[in-house]
């Protein structure tokens, strides 16, 4: 056939790619994770201790309610800024968590079992108690000492755990995982032993609450800085989606499509310390968000980060909302930490991926 033929011939009708019902499906996930969070956060700001009607939530919190108001109290000046930060924190530990599976290259990998979370805690209880030592006491020590104290030990355990894991030029996720959860035990008992040998009870008690993880101590005051460095990572992290893409295709592969991939490491890497870092020094230490999220958001939407990022940020935001409401419902008036919470729910799923992975693979 000439080619004028092929050119006259009848066409066979072009498809589109499956592009649009990736779209569909992306949107859809998107939207239906936005209304289940909002679900979430009127549930999280009615039950408690005290219950508020819905009616008396949706006044207050569209202004409708009288001032002074019992239940306008609580829903916004109580229990609003509880249900922001969780959902902040949330958000950050699930988008770190992606981020780090991916630097890795190891679905194991979340800020908790990589020992960030761990350094970061160190480093808050070090500034803790050191600032309780010389008088650096209120809003110094909670919005600028503290936030320091756990950005420089989540970098230095960042440091370490990449240092031990690294031999011989190669980096294996075996050793990282081990070396992780090495330097987290190490730093966290070193946290413990700076609380008891400081001699102060009421601290003590305190700061091993906070260690635990737990949103109780949030305030209106102490949300903007784990939101603007929420908004600020993720921006950052959604401009280096695609040579996070990259590194899925392994290290040569990365190298030769024109990645510097010790350089992005590096960098990625103190990003993540530092989203890490004021997200524990706000809530505490707590596990597991980063490593579920992220897999969920896969499940639903891929792996190409610019799509998972923000999936896996919602998913964070809805999970933290939802344990924090179970640990103040659970044993009300009692409010559990937290992180105990997620670790019970995340330590069987981090077993229910060792069990799924491929006889013979690396953790």
């Amino acid at each position: 056939m000439s080619t004028a033929l092929r050119e006259a011939g009848p066409r066979t009708p072009v498809r589109a790619p499956a592009l649009a019902p990736a779209r569909l499906r992306y949107a859809l996930v998107v939207a239906g994770l936005v209304l289940a969070l909002a679900a979430a956060a009127l549930a999280a700001l009615a039950l408690g201790s005290v219950r508020v009607p819905p009616g008396q939530v949706l006044d207050a919190l569209t202004g409708r309610a009288a001032d002074p108001s019992p239940y306008r109290t609580i829903v916004l000046d109580v229990r609003l800024p509880r249900v922001l930060l969780g959902a902040v924190v949330g958000a950050g530990l699930a988008v770190v968590g992606a981020v780090l599976q991916a630097l890795v290259r190891n679905r194991l990998a979340d800020p908790f079992l990589l020992g960030i979370s761990s350094g970061a805690s160190a480093g808050a209880v070090l500034v803790l108690v050191a600032g309780g030592g010389v008088g650096l006491v209120g809003g110094v020590t909670t919005t600028l000492a503290l936030p320091a104290g756990a950005f420089a030990g989540a970098l230095l355990s960042l440091v370490l755990v990449y240092g031990l894991a690294r031999r011989g030029g190669t980096l294996t996720s075996t050793r990282l995982v081990l070396a992780g959860v090495a330097v987290s035990y190490i730093l966290s008992a070193l946290a413990t032993l700076l609380l008891v040998v400081a001699g102060r009870p009421e601290q003590f008690q305190e700061a091993m609450y906070w260690s635990l993880g737990g949103l109780g101590s949030a305030r209106w005051d102490t949300l903007a800085l784990p939101a603007v460095a929420l908004a600020v990572g993720v921006a950052a992290l959604l401009t280096l989606a695609r040579p996070l893409d990259l590194l899925l295709v392994g290290e040569e592969g990365a190298t030769v499509l024109g990645l510097d991939t010790a350089r992005f490491r590096a960098a990625v890497f103190v990003l993540a310390s530092l989203v890490t870092a004021v997200m524990v020094a706000a809530s505490g230490a707590v596990g597991f968000v980063g490593l579920m999220a992220p897999h969920a958001a896969r499940l639903a939407v891929g792996a190409p980060h610019r799509r998972l990022l923000p999936v896996a940020a919602l998913g964070g935001a809805l999970a933290l909302v939802l344990a924090d409401l179970a640990a103040r419902t659970l044993a009300a008036p009692q409010d559990i930490p937290v992180g105990i919470l997620t670790a019970l729910t995340g330590g069987p799923f981090f077993l229910w991926l060792m069990r799924r992975r491929p006889e013979g693979a690396p953790l």
